[in-house]
């Protein structure tokens, strides 16, 4: 019996003879295997790449918004880290009130750092902070921030019950600053000016400004020492009450007399450099029942 085939006669249209080919079965139903697998091939193929495609925009939308997410993530917590720093800030000013009230209730959220310090120890202290400057980085940093804000909220109640009980001595807590300038030196240990390398306690803040300004008194009060001595050189001890007394040194001319009344904001002398001193600057000290206390607790405006 003779092999199966299939013949394909092929008529061109020119006028040359025709011609037949034949293929058995078996080549026809390879041929068609093989065009079928290559369909499928292709079909598979095409696939692929449209879902690579659809992927790949896909992974593109992603990326653009988390790059979009980030930056907003970064605006946030810049944000955040603003309102950190107000935090200190408020709660820095919140303790210079407390200290102004002469008050150190429950809710006072820092240490002023009042004391007058013992000369014999080196010691120097700092605010404890419960939480540092810079960007949040998570949900417990935010968290910090909502209870320091409590935290205020409840001083400032306290603070204000206070001032309403204090409204008439407000004229005699010192709140400003003796002269404007800058803070050449300030309250705690520094070294000695006069001997290198020798750690000396300074019990008050040193303003430098220029010779013969104005020196005016930080509150309301009675003069009660107008002097000279080696140390402070012309120098004026003003009485306000409640254990609080102000000392201004280095002045280069005294304005006051022992037991005068004087009002904040008064000129009681010019800006100097006599006795101890390098430069022209005003040695000022607050003092709390004999005893000196940092000046910086107790001015409540930035000069």
């Amino acid at each position: 019996m003779g092999k199966k085939h299939l013949s394909l006669i092929i008529v061109p249209h020119t006028k040359t003879s025709h011609r037949t080919l034949s293929f058995s079965k078996r080549t026809v139903k390879a041929a068609a295997g093989l065009g079928i697998g290559l369909a499928v091939l292709l079909t598979g193929i095409t696939v692929d790449y449209v879902r690579i495609r659809l992927s790949h925009k896909s992974y593109s939308f992603l990326l653009a918004e988390n790059t979009k997410q980030k930056e907003e993530l970064s605006v946030y917590e810049s944000k955040v880290g603003q309102l950190e720093q107000k935090l200190i800030s408020f709660r820095e000013y919140a303790g210079k009130l407390n200290v102004f009230a002469g008050i150190k209730s429950p809710e006072m959220l820092t240490n002023p750092g009042v004391g007058g310090g013992d000369p014999s120890v080196e010691s120097e202290s700092g605010q404890d902070l419960s939480f540092t400057a810079g960007q949040p980085q998570s949900i417990p940093k935010i968290q910090a921030l909502a209870r320091t804000a409590d935290d205020l909220e409840k001083n400032f109640d306290t603070l204000l019950t206070r001032f309403e009980q204090l409204q008439g001595q407000f004229a005699t807590r010192p709140s400003i600053a003796p002269v404007i300038g800058y803070r050449s030196s300030g309250f705690g240990w520094r070294l000695d000016p006069f001997n290198p390398g020798r750690r000396v306690f300074h019990y008050g803040l040193d303003i430098a400004t220029i010779h013969g300004n104005p020196v005016v008194a930080t509150a309301d009060g009675s003069v009660i020492r107008v002097s000279y001595d080696g140390t402070f050189g012309n120098n004026i001890i003003i009485n306000h009450g409640n254990g609080i007394t102000t000392l201004y040194g280095h002045l280069s001319k005294t304005l006051v007399q022992s037991g005068d009344k004087v009002k904040r904001g008064d000129t009681i002398g010019l800006v100097g450099r006599t006795g101890r001193a390098l430069g022209d600057h005003v040695h000022y000290e607050v003092r709390l029942n004999g005893n000196p206390v940092n000046p910086n607790s107790y001015i409540l405006e930035e000069f």
